[in-house]
């Protein structure tokens, strides 16, 4: 039997084909129709010289296209990159050449930046419209009713994270990494043909891929789609379509609960929700709880892990503030720097180990080794573990800014502004944010004899990088904060009075 993740979607087409699988605002697609959709994309890619094993982008919104396009590639045997649809053009250059991509699907509204990409990286952008997309499919015959046969440690998703290195790195997520992942969110969720899950989380992030669409296909469910996330929006929706699993990062969370609809929307049916991608406050969680009598539980995990690794289990106790237990088949401990593990309610470094970590990262072999040492990933993430084996996230080792469930790179923003010809030093720190939990700032210090505004420099990044990435505040300092050996600390930056 192949261990191709397309599976997935074959298996429960041919249980229940007239289920309906996914739905965006009135158009419904079934399971039998997402089916034949996605073996014409497989015939597509056929037509185009793209065999099992090369790397396809998929650039697109949370729109049915997205299923279609990744089932496709998985089911002709290709890899899928998921690629953010606010990347620009030197960014999706990157993303296409470091996997040497032959081809990427671009929603249209995003094409311009994706064809700059694919011509840097050699590829063929394939323009995604709403409706033409589908026309264009019915010139290819459908090919590969039965999935490529796949391996289990076969690369099926490589997904793009930094860290705190700058240049991004593609973890490399297997088959059986993908499906095992998805398949245990599937039990945790309670997940059947019944279900309905709201697709609020974006589909190119691992967190909307594996428990949003996989669990949900994997199910026979009905995975219901938001493009792009409002609060009355997901309220309206939850009524409409009886949705029973909602899962959200924090920001979500908070938009709902503090949206005027709130009072009125009827939340009924929703079983169970789900939150992850940052800390969720313990007041928040317990405000959203009380108002729509639907109980959260809060899990952890990254990109290389698939991702969940720890969970609050349906079946156990929950408690407030905490990620979890791992997850079944899968092994956390907290170490301090030299890898040992540290006693019970001391502070270390989260490692984990299981079936959900990464092969790798996409021709990274240092990266790797230093990331995986005897099959442990070493997560960056800093936290506590009590006596009863639930654990806490402390702090963040790595020097990342999440933004309303959006990871930000402070390097990679740093290079940006480093190109700037007035700035000499720069520094990205992350702000507290009401709202978005943390927001960007950057302190530059300019070149001796040069002139640049905060606005000139906050203008110049935001021309080059996603929306949700550049610095909402730039300030300008003397000298930046430094150590003995001229590293900047930048744990002694001060945001001016007021900013923060």
């Amino acid at each position: 039997m192949s261990a191709s993740l397309a599976t997935f979607l074959s298996d429960s087409a041919a249980r229940n084909p007239e289920h309906p699988a996914l739905k965006l605002d009135d158009a419904v697609l079934t399971y039998g129709q997402l089916d034949e959709l996605t073996q014409r994309v497989a015939g597509l890619l056929a037509a185009k010289g793209i065999a099992a094993g090369d790397r396809v982008g998929v650039m697109l919104p949370n729109v049915p296209h997205f299923a279609i396009a990744y089932y496709g590639i998985l089911r002709a045997g290709g890899v899928v990159v998921p690629m953010n649809v606010l990347l620009k053009g030197r960014e999706t250059s990157f993303y296409l050449k470091d996997p040497g991509a032959k081809a990427v699907f671009a929603w249209e509204g995003f094409a311009d930046a994706a064809r700059v990409g694919a011509d840097e990286a050699g590829a063929e952008c394939i323009v995604v419209e709403p409706t033409g997309f589908f026309a264009l499919l019915q010139e290819f015959e459908p090919a590969n009713a039965t999935p490529v046969e796949r391996a289990d440690d076969d690369t099926a998703v490589i997904l793009y994270t930094s860290g705190t290195t700058g240049t991004p790195k593609g973890a490399e997520l297997t088959h059986s990494n993908m499906r095992r992942n998805a398949e245990i969110a599937r039990s945790l969720f309670d997940l059947g043909d019944d279900a309905v899950v709201l697709g609020a989380l974006p589909l190119f992030h691992s967190f909307g891929q594996t428990c949003g669409l996989n669990a949900t296909i994997a199910a026979g469910g009905l995975l219901t789609l938001i493009p792009r996330f409002e609060p009355g929006k997901a309220l309206a929706i939850i009524a409409r379509d009886k949705v029973n699993v909602f899962e959200g990062v924090p920001t979500m969370y908070g938009a709902m609960l503090h949206h005027p609809d709130a009072k009125t929307a009827d939340t009924s049916t929703l079983k169970v929700c789900a939150s992850g991608g940052s800390a969720l406050p313990v007041e928040a969680m317990k405000a959203f709880e009380d108002h729509f009598n639907c109980k959260i539980l809060e899990g952890y995990g990254l990109s290389e892990t698939s991702p969940v690794a720890s969970f609050n289990h349906p079946d156990r106790e929950r408690k407030a503030g905490s990620i979890g237990t791992p997850i079944d088949g899968v092994q956390m401990k907290v170490v301090d720097d030299a890898g040992e593990e540290v006693p019970t309610g001391e502070v270390g470094e989260i490692a984990i180990k299981g079936h959900n970590v990464m092969k790798g990262y996409w021709n990274r072999e240092e990266a790797t080794a230093e990331a995986i040492k005897d099959g442990w990933f070493f997560s960056g993430d800093m936290a506590k573990v009590d006596e009863d084996g639930y654990f806490f996230i402390v702090d963040r080792k790595k020097d990342l800014i999440i933004r309303g469930g959006y990871n930000v790179y402070p390097r990679e923003i740093e290079e940006v502004l480093y190109e700037h010809p007035a700035v000499r030093e720069a520094a990205v720190v992350a702000m507290p944010h009401p709202d978005l939990g943390e927001e960007v700032g950057a302190a530059v210090a300019l070149k001796e004899g040069s002139e640049a505004t905060p606005e000139e420099l906050q203008g110049f990044v935001k021309e080059q990088v996603a929306a949700y990435k550049y610095p909402r505040l730039v300030w300008l300092v003397d000298e930046l904060p430094k150590g003995p050996t001229g590293k900047i600390l930048k744990r002694e930056i001060e945001v001016p009075a007021g900013k923060d």
